[in-house]
């Protein structure tokens, strides 16, 4: 019997919700930083194998919004508690409950659909540590199961991948055997160069910071892909920030950039970098739809 279903993953920001999925996948199909709020869209990714098709949807970290494009994101969180046949809950390794998570709880107390606990970054808490963290959230009544792992060293992550295949229903493949999200190559080449500068800026910056790809054209007869792209933020201020002195800044976004996206397009890259400002875009509408940051 061939098993398939939908489990989105929730969570504060920055709890590891990004490389879990990742790390399931084998691919980098999220963008991951040490910042909050790094992803800003519903990522579906698909795990296949011969026993079940798993579509994971990766949400935005579940904050308290400031501007309309974090209002935009707690949506896109929220909405993903509905029509999907598991929910994953990653929390830390906080060895208490904090408001942030006792916030999302009463939100998954009024679901019908199975909440999974997953305790990620497993690998920086003592074992009686963890146990006591895991009473203390079995205390709630809320979740099926719970399942300590590290994401970003794939400790327990196959065993999740059991758990959440122990409630799926027998079902179709939804996605082809070899794709693995349905995100466009042009929204992916953007998130990576985000990422990037994400790692590359500090503070008040990445936050006001958003890519438009306006070009991206393969020259088949030298197996090149030409990348034409708009940083965005929010000041000029910011702006020389993240092109740095002599620009030495940006050059080192474009290379690791660059590099990203060879792997990931299988294809030289020819990249072209530009900053420009658009003042309080985070509050404008109309660049938050451009952006791509829109509701399907």
């Amino acid at each position: 019997m061939f098993k398939s279903g939908f489990v989105s993953i929730v969570g504060r920001p920055n709890v590891g919700k990004s490389t879990l999925m990742n790390n399931v996948i084998g691919e980098k199909i999220a963008i991951m930083s040490d910042k909050p709020q790094t992803t800003r869209n519903t990522i579906q990714a698909v795990y296949t194998n011969e026993d079940c098709q798993i579509v994971f949807l990766d949400t935005p970290g579940i904050h308290k919004p400031k501007t309309k494009l974090g209002e935009f994101m707690v949506s896109q969180a929220t909405d993903a508690f509905k029509n999907v046949d598991v929910v994953l809950f990653v929390v830390d390794e906080s060895k208490k409950i904090g408001p942030g998570d006792k916030k999302i709880m009463e939100d998954l107390r009024n679901i019908k659909t199975p909440v999974v606990l997953v305790i990620n970054k497993m690998d920086l808490i003592e074992e009686a540590d963890l146990f006591n963290l895991m009473k203390l959230y079995n205390e709630e009544g809320i979740f099926k199961e719970i399942v300590p792992v590290s994401a970003l060293k794939g400790r327990n992550v196959k065993e999740l991948l059991k758990v959440i295949e122990g409630y799926l229903e027998e079902g179709p493949k939804y996605f082809p055997d070899y794709m693995i999200t349905d995100q466009p190559e042009r929204v992916l080449v953007s998130e990576l160069i985000r990422e990037k500068v994400l790692h590359f800026v500090h503070d008040e910056v990445p936050h006001g910071v958003a890519v438009e790809i306006e070009r991206m054209k393969f020259r088949e007869d030298k197996n090149i892909i030409d990348i034409s792209a708009v940083i965005c933020c929010e000041r000029s201020s910011h702006k020389g920030i993240i092109i740095g002195k002599n620009g030495r800044k940006l050059k080192g976004i474009g290379k690791s950039s660059r590099e990203d996206m060879e792997l990931l397009l299988g294809a030289k890259v020819n990249l072209q970098l530009w900053v420009k400002v658009k003042e309080n875009w985070r509050n404008s509408q109309n660049y938050i739809s451009n952006f791509g940051y829109n509701d399907k």
